[in-house]
């Protein structure tokens, strides 16, 4: 299925997929984000007034052990959150991957509400449809994947940890 996409959201998407555009979304977009996201409990960022969601995701330092928070566009599979590490297409994964495949316990915040999820790495058939899905929500990350070399970008996966539990949110 394709997506139509807007004049303005195929511009949004072309610049932030640019080398530059996507350095400006790394570098000083992404500032902002992280304070938008607390002061409106997870109800607003920047990524927004661009036609993307965002969610502010808590995770455990890799090496650290300290709380890291980062601002994620990300996209719904029923119940569950996922996320790309595309970090803009550069030759390197992201941090909060690596937080995340050390401690795969994390804390999203998104709409008002905080929650406990936990994550793993979608692999195989899993992994294809949900790369399919991510590209129709946002076109960027193919010309990312291209620019990435032979990096394979992680799709994760987040799970409410409620729903692990056998209890229904």
């Amino acid at each position: 299925m394709v997506t139509k996409r807007s004049l303005f959201r195929r511009m949004v998407e072309a610049f932030t997929s640019s080398r530059p555009g996507a350095w400006i979304t790394l570098n000083i977009a992404s500032r902002f984000d992280p304070f938008l996201l607390r002061a409106t409990r997870g109800r607003f960022s920047a990524s927004n007034l661009f036609g993307f969601s965002a969610l502010m995701l808590t995770t455990i330092g890799a090496k650290t052990g300290l709380p890291r928070s980062v601002a994620l566009t990300f996209i719904h599979d029923g119940i569950r959150i996922v996320i790309v590490g595309s970090r803009g297409g550069l030759d390197r994964h992201t941090g909060w991957y690596h937080n995340l495949k050390a401690h795969p316990e994390a804390e999203v915040l998104l709409d008002g509400h905080s929650a406990s999820y936990t994550a793993y790495e979608a692999t195989g058939e899993e992994r294809e449809r949900l790369w399919t899905m991510a590209c129709e929500h946002y076109a960027g990350y193919a010309t990312y994947q291209r620019r990435a070399g032979g990096r394979q970008f992680p799709i994760m996966v987040l799970t409410p940890q409620t729903e692990q539990q056998g209890s229904h949110q």
